[in-house]
């Protein structure tokens, strides 16, 4: 039995298709009522990681563990109390979904040292552990879609400011292989798409896979901001302005590291809009 935390998010639920369409026996887990679209077979736990208690019946019987940091809610977390539930129950590998971030900028309340001591908790677990630090979402489109679709237009900050975001669906993938095969133990890996984009190339794609031109709106950091914090925490906001408006080379860099373990490149944002245009029509 695998465990998946944050089972309905854009990577866990592609990770929880993509283990049961292999055959592993799956325990999706999130906060609401089941959802709608399990794959035959899958469990479903309702359950939050910012209970650890929540999470006992999950655990019976489960081998593996996908850890989600429930994104804005990680700094509600304790790690360390989950690990060591899991730990109890006899999990033996731990994959974790962190962020590039936490390499990058360190000094980031939200992504660096949040982030890093979920990892160290992780690491000091015990537990065979395989850390994902992704890059930048192709996902994150998402929030184009009410605009594209009543205006056919989207707005974003930093225009000509490229970044190789990542297709979810890869990380799931690279989880996949982590939690089920051997080999990765001990890995600490940098997903990246396969080449770096800006905010005006992606919308020119997302046009293309619609068939129609996309407008794009150039916003000033200030109205992003303004829009940004909204949704999300403001420490959270200040250090993806700080990633998305001046990315440092490392953040620019294309990682090896879906190549490496998939044996094939990462899907581009072209791909990604393809294959998800239909929230967008």
């Amino acid at each position: 039995m695998i465990v998946v935390t944050g089972a309905t998010g854009n990577v866990g639920r592609t990770l929880v298709q993509t283990l049961a369409a292999a055959g592993e026996q799956v325990t999706a887990v999130s906060r609401g009522t089941t959802p709608p679209a399990l794959p035959d077979g899958v469990r479903h736990q309702r359950a939050d990681v910012t209970e650890p208690e929540t999470l006992a019946p999950a655990f019976a019987g489960a081998k593996a563990l996908f850890l989600h940091d429930t994104g804005t809610s990680a700094h509600l977390m304790n790690p360390r109390a989950i690990l060591e539930l899991a730990k109890s129950a006899g999990i033996q590998r731990v994959v974790q979904l962190s962020s590039q971030g936490v390499a990058t900028r360190p000094e980031s309340p939200s992504h660096g040292q949040l982030g890093r001591s979920i990892e160290e908790a992780v690491l000091e677990s015990g537990l065979e552990w395989t850390i994902l630090r992704p890059g930048a979402f192709a996902s994150n489109a998402y929030a184009w879609v009410e605009s594209a679709r009543t205006q056919r237009t989207v707005a974003a900050p930093f225009g000509d400011v490229g970044l190789p975001v990542i297709d979810p669906a890869d990380i799931a993938e690279v989880a996949a292989a982590a939690l089920c095969e051997d080999g990765h133990a001990g890995q600490i890996y940098t997903l990246t798409g396969p080449a770096p984009s800006t905010p005006r190339q992606r919308a020119d794609e997302l046009g293309a896979a619609l068939g129609e031109p996309i407008r794009f709106v150039e916003q000033t950091r200030e109205e992003a901001r303004a829009q940004m914090v909204q949704f999300i925490p403001e420490p959270v906001v200040e250090t993806t302005l700080a990633i998305i408006g001046a990315p440092t080379p490392a953040e620019q860099q294309v990682s090896p590291d879906v190549a490496k373990v998939l044996g094939r490149a990462p899907h581009s944002f072209a791909d990604w809009a393809r294959r998800n245009v239909v929230a967008f029509k």
